[in-house]
């Protein structure tokens, strides 16, 4: 019994502890964002600004360790991988060859993620709009 007080003593402190270390939840400035259609834009502002750009809204938990390693680093590996604030500085082919991808992602229901979706219910794309982020990286009217 006194081990598992113990246990237990070290647990409670640990997590105590690991609130006192620091994320990285900046926002640096959007240099040179997306030109999109207010429709379009809105959609992925739902879905995809949080983790992919410079716009994320840090929501309370992510100041709660250890979810907030975990959401620190997840919004930085997505701005590394495509930032919406940067997208102007793309050549427009790099352009075009993201926006296929974004759809790819969308269309595998890979992006959003599931976990993502469950906390933030209006990243949960509609039929219309999949539709609508499809017609615009392809290219086509919407």
């Amino acid at each position: 019994m006194r081990r598992s007080r113990i246990i237990t003593l070290l647990i409670v402190f640990a997590l105590i502890g690991i609130q006192f270390i620091e994320v990285d939840r900046s926002n640096p400035p959007v240099t040179s964002d997306l030109q999109a259609s207010m429709e379009v834009k809105n959609v992925l502002k739902d879905a995809c600004y949080d983790c992919h750009s410079n716009e994320t809204k840090w929501p309370w938990y992510s100041k709660v360790a250890p979810v907030s390693f975990f959401i620190s680093n997840h919004v930085v590996e997505g701005r590394e991988h495509l930032n919406f604030s940067t997208w102007g500085r793309m050549y427009s082919q790099k352009q075009g060859e993201y926006k296929k991808e974004i759809w790819e992602e969308i269309e595998k229901n890979e992006m959003p993620l599931s976990h993502y979706i469950w906390m933030h219910p209006k990243a949960n794309l509609t039929l219309d709009q999949r539709q609508l982020i499809k017609r615009w990286a392809l290219g086509e009217k919407y």
